[in-house]
């Protein structure tokens, strides 16, 4: 038996709700001194509007140890933890510790690893079904950590926000910049570095020019396509993530492409109107 378990930054699909092999640990979101559990009762539309009318955004606070380790609780004798990015989380320090914690309190034979993404949102949800692909093909333990890591070096993460709001208001962004930005009507393209960083790639003015130059470069990064899941994660615009998956479908054929909605930490992230895409 195994289990995936995965900080709720990772978007589930409806499937993978209903699949007893995942599990999510929840972060915490604040706004204003209100707190937000990320998980299942999450509303969107209302954690957007306060943070539109937050004059210093949203703050997010990682899975504690305790939650980890009520994760790792159960039958499963393999347990794969798949966490946000180290590189903008204490979500995956928080894991280790909960297994040394765990492993000192048990003495059974269950075997836990712990996967730094290196990415976030749907990155995290690539990761986990690769790993049930591994586990549902026979591979072992340590054949799958190795694999997995492999797999997650080759993964890359994009983004494009409709608003840089929230990155000013976390102190990312000077306020002149931000008043530059969004005086040209100028949408950054951003992605994830190998390390797990976030940075920029391009920008445009307008957003489907941004989303266009987006696409370009997941493409011309992305190889053997036919044999990859490529997975698409927005923030309150279904429109818009259509128009991406159909354009992306016009120019190039993936295995599989998937659709979800942001949840809490991604929506914070990627703000209203955002695209994230992972592959």
């Amino acid at each position: 038996m195994y289990r995936i378990v995965v900080d709720s930054c990772g978007e589930f699909t409806e499937a993978l709700k209903k699949d007893e092999h995942f599990v999510s640990v929840s972060l915490e979101l604040e706004v204003d001194g209100y707190r937000i559990k990320d998980d299942a009762s999450f509303d969107q539309l209302d954690f957007l509007r306060r943070v539109k009318e937050s004059p210093v955004g949203p703050k997010s606070s990682c899975p504690s140890p305790e939650q980890y380790m009520s994760a790792y609780e159960g039958e499963a004798e393999h347990v794969y933890v798949v966490t946000l990015s180290g590189k903008l989380s204490g979500s995956y320090n928080s894991a280790v510790l909960a297994k040394n914690l765990y492993e000192d309190e048990h003495k059974d034979e269950k075997q836990i690893y712990i996967f730094d993404s290196r990415s976030a949102s749907i990155g995290e949800t690539l990761v986990g079904l690769k790993i049930q692909e591994y586990e549902e093909a026979g591979d072992s333990f340590d054949e799958i950590v190795r694999k997995t890591e492999d797999y997650i070096d080759s993964v890359n993460t994009f983004f494009v926000l409709e608003t840089l709001e929230t990155l000013r208001k976390n102190g990312r962004l000077s306020n002149l910049k931000a008043f530059i930005a969004n005086t040209l009507n100028i949408k950054p393209v951003m992605g994830s570095t190998d390390e797990g960083s976030i940075c920029q790639l391009d920008q445009a003015r307008g957003m489907n020019k941004a989303l266009d130059k987006m696409v370009q470069s997941v493409l011309a990064k992305t190889k053997d396509c036919e044999n990859r899941i490529l997975a698409i994660s927005h923030c309150n615009c279904p429109e818009r993530a259509r128009a991406v998956r159909e354009k992306i479908e016009s120019m190039m054929h993936f295995k599989k492409i998937i659709v979800v909605d942001t949840a809490g930490v991604s929506s914070m992230y990627a703000n209203d109107g955002g695209v994230i895409i992972a592959v």
